[in-house]
């Protein structure tokens, strides 16, 4: 077990990501964890992320604490509010993008490649 408090995480700079703050609170430097890591992404009014991983053998799960985030892939775009839930799957590319004029909290789990 191992208890991580918000105050002690360090900020990273995400690649292609603009506007926002990331922060992983659980991964296998936080904490040990060796199948997936978790961040919380604070994302600006405009903020957001350039489209990405479209080669990712990843699985990514968004999961909207506060605000509003929207997420395009090649076929559709679909709108997050708090509390709801996004499951992308491998290879599976999207850009996402604050439009509103408020911030928007996010946690992201995403599995290690080959977990």
């Amino acid at each position: 077990m191992k208890k991580v408090e918000l105050k002690n995480v360090k900020r990273y700079e995400a690649p292609g990501h603009f506007g926002m703050t990331a922060m992983r609170l659980v991964g296998t430097e936080e904490t040990g964890a060796k199948k997936f890591w978790m961040g919380l992404s604070h994302f600006l009014p405009g903020g957001g992320a350039e489209w990405a991983y479209e080669d990712s053998p990843t699985e990514k799960i968004y999961f909207v604490l506060k605000g509003e985030i929207t997420v395009k892939t090649k076929t559709e775009e679909i709108v997050l509010r708090e509390s709801d839930t996004l499951f992308i799957g491998p290879n599976e590319g999207r850009e996402v993008i604050n439009r509103t004029n408020l911030p928007a909290s996010m946690l992201v789990v995403v599995n290690y490649p080959g977990q």
